[in-house]
């Protein structure tokens, strides 16, 4: 109880502070205040249960135990033990990437009736930012896309990309190294991805036979999983051989005009240092009181709202609260924020303030010369792209907003750009494509009936 007070009171002065957003500097002078406040350090438990994040980074495990919040099993389980307590086989695979990262590739090889020895077509499936493989699968048999594309017949695969709660470990490197932290989206692109679908075809033809395709994978991604795919297509384009479609949810390239808070970073996305003293020197985490400050522009809280948008995930992609699935609160807090680094959002914070370009990390003047033989750094080249895609875009989404995604559909070479589908409600945003109410309608049908005609 005294914490809830404390909390409390320093909600209250928070919301006493007036901040004009497009005035960076009272912004950075905010920030810092918080920061420099006196605090009494308090005891926290970092107890964690296998593949789960500290338990202190979960909110609901500092929050009243409020009675709308109910408590789901799934709150405790790994991604692999969520699939098996709802009935259908997991399996856990380690990939190794070029750079020495080792990733945890999740599967459900088959539906809840059991594997019939037929080939299935692989569907791979990547996270967003701040996610994991449990994204797909928390919604439960009913409404959890994972689930969903096994019971018709898919042979499901779930990515984790590097710095998340099950790709956190290294060859030789410790992950409370700097250098274990050095990496952001583009990293992912073309180490992660590429490791990852050529271990999905290697398993398949030593299970399965010499005769299995090598060209047959969909793979959907949302949010920052777009981007890797779009990043690797650009810099590797050998790998359109290897997919068959891209579904594209919330597509992230382009950002001119996203509404995150994450736009708060832009002017200051070339200073890391200094954006490493708010946000974590190398996994991205965030001070609670910034989280909470940025959260006011997010949402109109109260009662149990107001712990939902203060978690990193729903302060950087927004929250809707039509489409939120109360339900899942404890196994959302559970399971996201999932871990990335600091450099990742600093990469795309950079990328807003370049006039929203999509383009490499922009390392300055000198050390771009040394990386890329240009004082700017390279944009991607979209041209590449031959796979056939198709953006899913929502009127409300923050990061990805209509204008940004009509951009990025204009500039696919026009074999490629197969669709543009806006979902059909109004308020559906960024992280509804897996966890809202009505997903399975507004999203899921549509992107199910497009994949039938590749199979």
């Amino acid at each position: 109880m005294k914490q809830f007070l404390k909390f409390a009171t320093f909600a209250f002065v928070l919301t006493q502070v007036h901040v004009k957003c497009d005035t960076t500097d009272i912004v950075m002078s905010v920030l810092s205040s918080l920061l420099t406040q006196s605090r009494q350090p308090e005891k926290t438990s970092t107890t964690t249960a296998p593949g789960i994040l500290p338990k202190v980074l979960n909110p609901l495990n500092w929050i009243p135990k409020f009675p709308d919040v109910p408590w789901n099993p799934d709150s405790e389980l790994t991604t692999p033990e969520i699939i098996t307590r709802h009935g259908y086989q997991a399996e856990t695979h380690t990939v190794q990437t070029e750079d020495g990262y080792l990733l945890n590739l999740h599967r459900i090889p088959c539906g809840r009736t059991g594997c019939d020895g037929s080939i299935r077509q692989p569907v791979f499936l990547q996270h967003g930012i701040l996610a994991s493989s449990a994204d797909w699968i928390i919604s439960g048999p009913e409404k959890g896309i994972g689930f969903i594309l096994a019971d018709l017949g898919y042979d499901v695969w779930l990515s984790n990309l590097r710095g998340n709660t099950y790709s956190r470990h290294h060859i030789s490197l410790s992950n409370n190294d700097r250098e274990f932290w050095d990496f952001s989206f583009h990293e992912m692109a073309i180490y992660d991805l590429p490791a990852s679908i050529q271990f999905i075809y290697d398993h398949r033809k030593r299970t399965m036979g010499e005769s299995v395709s090598e060209n047959d994978l969909i793979y959907v991604g949302h949010s920052m999983g777009t981007t890797a795919l779009f990043v690797m297509l650009s810099e590797m384009p050998e790998y359109n051989e290897k997919i068959k479609l891209f579904i594209a949810l919330a597509p992230v390239a382009f950002m001119t005009h996203v509404k995150s808070p994450i736009r708060f970073l832009a002017p200051f996305s070339k200073d890391i240092e200094k954006i490493m003293k708010f946000f974590g020197q190398n996994e991205f985490l965030p001070q609670n009181k910034i989280i909470k400050w940025l959260s006011k522009y997010g949402c109109e809280m109260n009662e149990v709202e107001k712990y939902i948008c203060e978690n990193t995930l729903f302060v950087i992609c927004g929250f809707d609260k039509d489409q939120y699935n109360s339900t899942l609160a404890t196994v959302i807090f559970a399971h996201s924020p999932a871990g990335t680094s600091t450099k990742t959002v600093v990469h795309y914070a950079q990328e807003i303030q370049e006039s929203g370009n999509f383009q490499n990390f922009d390392y300055g003047t000198e050390e771009n010369m040394r990386r890329y033989g240009t004082e700017k750094p390279p944009h991607y080249n979209l041209s590449n792209v031959e796979v056939p895609v198709v953006l899913f875009y929502a009127q409300n989404d923050w990061l990805a907003g209509y204008q940004d995604v009509k951009k990025l559909y204009m500039s696919l070479p026009t074999q490629s750009a197969i669709d543009f589908y806006k979902i059909p409600f109004d308020n559906f945003n960024h992280v509804d494509f897996i966890w809202g109410i009505d997903a399975p309608q507004l999203v899921y049908d549509k992107m199910l009936d497009l994949m039938r005609n590749y199979k």
